[in-house]
């Protein structure tokens, strides 16, 4: 039966997202039909509905993200297209609007508000059984892959292994090798495994290890190294008859700086306007709590290591140890841990964005004593300051609060040179996604422990289970 199912899988799962946009489709269209009898019939009304439906729809699926089980968990693929499908009925719902409007020029009223909650909701419902049922049958026709762990440490091993032990389904750890062991070892394994993890692999050493994947046909994945990023961003340039990557290294234009500016400004403003009553209820809930100050400010580091202090509202008890937040920290308060967890604490940096200090999107800015600590353990930590710090980013969407400084800087650095304008625009879309994440705001101190111990590569020994 798996089989068979392996064969026609890419016909398989091209019918069941057929199914899927096309359930959410006619949901929209006979619920709102109710309303509006264009819907009810084949009529232009419906003609440019469906399209319209189509097209924000998709667009949207390729900022939040789209229907990929075998890769992401249920509960990331149902926020990510609850987001999307919820910003799509929006969007076709006003053009349904503006479109009974034009039948009489004098009226336009939103009808059948109650209707598009309705809509939502069922669609929502479609999406968390097409995700359970998609991940599902995903894992009935796939066995988890076996893996082959390659690192340098017990401290890099049990970064790797606990990313993937979240992902038990897709990955099964089955060696665990020291990089430093003879090549005719690693081959074996290579030749034995579904997949190779690479992790803090010196880049030397990388490249034999690659080639032996290629040679035998093996996935890999590595955690890349600046010089990696430089590589995937850089444009093929055949110079005579000489094939070439050319990576040119600059800042953004004049151009660029004026439209992202631009952008927080309006974007600002307008957040700041909405988001006021947010602001007044934490304000209170801080002031009532032990009647202290309600904004707390912090010396950070912005482009080129321009200090600057960044407002919060506190979210801590007074006159405390000032450092990063670790897992049941005491010095947090009780509103404090509400605010900080729906990052109602952070609204206050849309006045550092007005001011110049930070922008909308870009390298969350980190307290001064940290960017010594990690520009000396990571020299090209410095890099990211290349840029204005940022409300917002790739590695506050992609991360965690307590993502380590290194996987940080290497998401920080993809956006860095990746920049363009419409890449903030999705990126502060996706930042919805992070707000209905429970670890996003998982602090320090959560240890990253898995039951895997690492044998250097002179012990004598051939690979490690779990302890």
């Amino acid at each position: 039966m798996k089989k068979h199912l392996h064969k026609f899988e890419s016909t398989l799962w091209l019918a069941v997202k057929a199914l899927l946009y096309f359930s959410l489709l006619l949901t929209f269209i006979i619920i709102q039909g109710q309303e509006n009898i264009g819907l009810r019939r084949i009529s232009r009304t419906m003609g440019i509905t469906i399209f319209t439906f189509v097209i924000v729809g998709l667009l949207l699926l390729t900022v939040y993200g789209n229907y990929d089980v075998g890769r992401r968990k249920s509960k990331p693929i149902i926020y990510s297209m609850s987001l999307a499908v919820i910003c799509t009925d929006v969007i076709t719902y006003f053009q349904v609007m503006i479109m009974r409007a034009n039948t009489n020029i004098h009226e336009f009223r939103l009808r059948g508000l109650e209707l598009l909650l309705v809509t939502v909701g069922f669609q929502i419902l479609i999406i968390i059984l097409f995700a359970y049922g998609g991940n599902a049958l995903f894992f009935l026709i796939h066995e988890p892959e076996k893996s082959c762990v390659i690192t340098s440490s017990q401290e890099s091993l049990d970064v790797i292994a606990y990313a993937m032990g979240r992902f038990r389904k897709q990955y099964r750890v089955a060696s665990v090798l020291d990089y430093r062991c003879p090549d005719r070892e690693i081959e074996s394994s290579i030749e034995q495994a579904d997949t190779v993890f690479m992790y803090d692999v010196p880049a030397e050493r990388r490249i034999l290890i690659m080639r032996l994947c290629y040679k035998h046909k093996v996935n890999v994945y590595f955690n890349p190294y600046l010089e990696d990023i430089m590589e995937v961003n850089a444009t093929h340039y055949v110079l005579d008859d000489v094939y070439l990557f050319n990576k040119n290294i600059k800042s953004l234009t004049m151009e660029q700086r004026i439209a992202k500016r631009l952008l927080d400004i309006g974007l600002s403003l307008l957040l700041g306007i909405v988001s006021s009553p947010l602001w007044l209820f934490g304000a209170l809930a801080v002031k009532l709590y032990d009647g202290g100050p309600v904004l707390f400010k912090q010396e950070r580091a912005t482009i080129h290591g321009r200090r600057f202090y960044v407002y919060k509202l506190r979210t801590m008890k007074e006159n405390v140890e000032n450092y990063s937040a670790t897992k049941d920290d005491d010095r947090i308060t009780k509103p404090g841990r509400f605010l900080r967890r729906t990052r109602i604490d952070e609204l206050p940096q849309l006045l550092n964005v007005l001011k110049g200090d930070m922008t909308f999107v870009g390298p969350r800015p980190e307290m001064i004593k940290n960017v010594k600590s990690y520009t000396k353990e990571l020299p090209e930590f410095r890099y990211r300051l290349r840029v204005k710090a940022g409300l917002t980013g790739y590695a506050q969407i992609a991360g965690k609060y307590n993502t380590t400084p290194r996987d940080k800087l290497i998401m920080d650095m993809m956006y860095i040179e990746q920049f363009s304008i419409l890449r903030d625009i999705q990126l502060i879309l996706q930042t919805a996604v992070v707000l209905l994440r429970s670890d996003s705001t998982e602090a320090f101190g959560k240890e990253k422990r898995t039951g895997y111990r690492f044998i250097p590569a002179d012990a004598g020994e051939r690979y490690v289970k779990k302890q």
